[in-house]
């Protein structure tokens, strides 16, 4: 806590999925002064994105319908967390002292830096400003100009569909195998609907090559492209490695069970951004929101002098749409692997719909109630049966 006061000062970096709930979550405790800082003024559904760029949807929620009261929204950008100080520099020139940080960045679009011509020509769909920048090209095409998109997992399946469920004429490059976190029935069935639908559907070849108007695949093959859409990987912040904080490979936060930073427990993450253990979970709004539920209940635990619990949460599948009609969930065991049974068709489609307005609604639910949201618990972790490390008395 802070020496002449009984007021505890939290900073959450970054207004996503993870650092929403988090934000909302720490009012379960009195005390806690809460600063979210964030480099938008509204929050962006991402799992939305692909609808925003094909115009079937909006893809931003004013933050004063998602904030419970009291939490101070600063629309900046994080550029180190001084541990030392306890401050977070921002790109303003302005700093926030803090007692504890819940670092909750989230990812990035990424796009290989030595792809030829990737940098130049392809359109990564990620983040808010790459979806508005995709919207205009694609709004300026004709309607049959062909359309390429990179990456055959769960955002590249549904960027695809949605365009071709408009008449777009799409080729979708997959790598090696369309979703490969499917299992073999749940692919069929989304192999089968891109093809009722005419999407050339490209598996075992990669891009070798990105120009204005075509790609070049991996065997010398030319293919005609208005228009590439890159959505093969996702990028991490630098802000952990910058403030001296260690990360994993791809830089996430590396942390214990309990969502602390190995390095400093005064920061804690969640969210895409952190790695327990070094074995992070899949990058997901499944994941995210818990996840930052979870961070919040470390740093109240902390506050309380208490010692953290130790993370706790499973996955229950993935659901990918297919347009605005139908989609395909693959249901998985707790570890996130799948099971030979899926859902889809409009069935489908409800549940995913159900899924997108429930990852929003769960925030809302923790601001108006904190500490009701809950999720799906038990999956596997390294030492589950270990306590969470003894607490650090903070000095």
């Amino acid at each position: 806590m802070t020496e002449d006061s009984a007021i505890t000062k939290v900073v959450v970096i970054g207004g996503g999925y993870a650092g929403t709930m988090a934000a909302n979550r720490l009012r379960r405790r009195g005390g806690i002064d809460i600063t979210l800082v964030n480099p938008r003024p509204k929050f962006v559904e991402r799992i939305r994105l692909h609808q925003f760029v094909a115009g079937t949807r909006h893809a931003t929620v004013d933050y004063g319908t998602l904030l419970g009261e009291g939490i101070r929204l600063v629309v900046d950008s994080a550029t180190r967390i001084d541990t030392a100080a306890r401050a977070v520099r921002l790109a303003s020139g302005h700093a926030l002292d803090y007692d504890y940080v819940i670092y909750a960045v989230g990812s990035t679009a990424a796009i290989p830096s030595t792809l030829p011509g990737a940098a130049d020509f392809a359109f990564p769909i990620g983040e808010l400003e790459y979806a508005e920048r995709l919207r205009a090209r694609l709004d300026g095409l004709p309607p049959d100009a062909p359309v390429t998109v990179v990456g055959g997992g769960l955002t590249g399946i549904e960027t695809a569909s949605e365009l071709a469920e408009q008449g777009r004429k799409v080729t979708l490059v997959c790598g090696r195998i369309l979703a490969p976190t499917f299992d073999a029935p749940g692919r069929r069935s989304l192999a089968r609907w891109l093809s009722r639908h005419g999407v050339a559907v490209l598996q075992g070849t990669e891009v070798a090559e990105v120009g204005p108007d075509s790609v070049v695949l991996a065997d010398g093959v030319v293919r005609p492209s208005a228009l590439t859409i890159w959505t093969g990987g996702f990028g991490l912040p630098v802000l952990a490695a910058a403030s001296g904080l260690r990360t994993d490979p791809v830089g996430r936060l590396l942390t214990d069970e309990t969502l602390t930073s190995v390095d400093d427990d005064r920061v804690v993450a969640a969210g895409d951004a952190a790695a327990p253990s070094g074995q992070p979970l899949r990058m997901s709004c499944q994941a995210s929101g818990p996840l930052g539920a979870q961070a919040a209940d470390t740093v109240l635990s902390r506050v309380a002098g208490k010692e953290p619990a130790v993370i706790n949460q499973a996955f229950v599948g993935s659901c990918v749409s297919l347009g605005r009609h139908a989609a395909t969930l693959q249901v998985a065991r707790k570890d996130d692997t799948p099971v030979k049974f899926y859902v889809g068709g409009r069935t489908g489609a409800m549940i995913k719909e159900l899924a997108c307005r429930s990852a929003v609604q769960g925030i809302r639910l923790e601001a108006r109630r904190p500490g009701a949201v809950i999720w799906f618990k038990g999956g596997p972790r390294p030492g589950r049966e270990a306590a969470a490390r003894p607490a650090v008395a903070s000095s």
